[in-house]
């Protein structure tokens, strides 16, 4: 992986939730879902990066380089937002966004509310289908050793922070820290098969 952002010293004791503008040889835009148009300052989009650092494509893979890169620029798949001095703040991965009846959930925005519970210290939320909604939020948490939480208890701390359509409508526990991939990163994939007897159950019902 090419890195396209520094932060370090007073820069970061002044915007510690940056990852930083970008380095001397690298640029860096923020772009529509579509790829159309650059956002302005301060609105999410796509992080979109170019640079001497950044590999050119994929190895055999045409239709996927296709899909990545336009014109020297790389689509990172996260969304982010650039301030009026170019440091950036990576807001999710595009593809953990929620839409809930048109309205856009950050899962790491839901996710940080429930770490800062003091029983919490995994977490991962996840859309789940309702028919007339989309999506709905969902999240599977493991709890410190000796701590205890219920369902409701969290529901309500994410809504004391959030707005209510961010609560997640079901939370689970599992007795174990969240799956993690060699990079250290929730495989999420892995959580949904979790939820998907509920969701037949809802479907059956006529609720999802």
């Amino acid at each position: 992986s090419a890195t396209v952002t520094s932060h370090s010293s007073e820069d970061y004791l002044n915007r510690p939730d940056s990852c930083g503008p970008a380095v001397p040889v690298s640029d860096l835009k923020i772009m529509s879902p579509d790829g159309t148009r650059e956002m302005p300052v301060g609105e999410v989009g796509e992080l979109w990066a170019r640079g001497p650092q950044i590999v050119a494509g994929y190895w055999n893979n045409p239709e996927a380089t296709a899909e990545t890169f336009v014109e020297g620029w790389i689509k990172t798949g996260d969304l982010a937002k650039l301030d009026e001095e170019g440091f950036c703040f990576i807001v999710d991965r595009a593809k953990d966004i929620i839409i809930r009846g048109g309205e856009n959930i950050y899962s790491t925005e839901v996710e940080n509310v429930l770490y800062d519970h003091p029983a919490v210290t995994d977490a991962a939320l996840i859309g789940i289908p309702h028919r007339t909604l989309g999506e709905e939020p969902a999240a599977v948490v493991h709890l410190a050793p000796g701590h205890s939480a219920s369902e409701a208890e969290l529901q309500d701390w994410v809504r004391q922070h959030l707005a209510g359509f961010k609560v997640p409508v079901r939370i689970l526990f599992s007795g174990e820290t969240l799956p993690r991939n060699a990079n250290g990163k929730i495989m999420k994939s892995d959580l949904k098969p979790l939820f998907e007897a509920e969701i037949e159950a809802r479907q059956a019902a006529g609720v999802a």
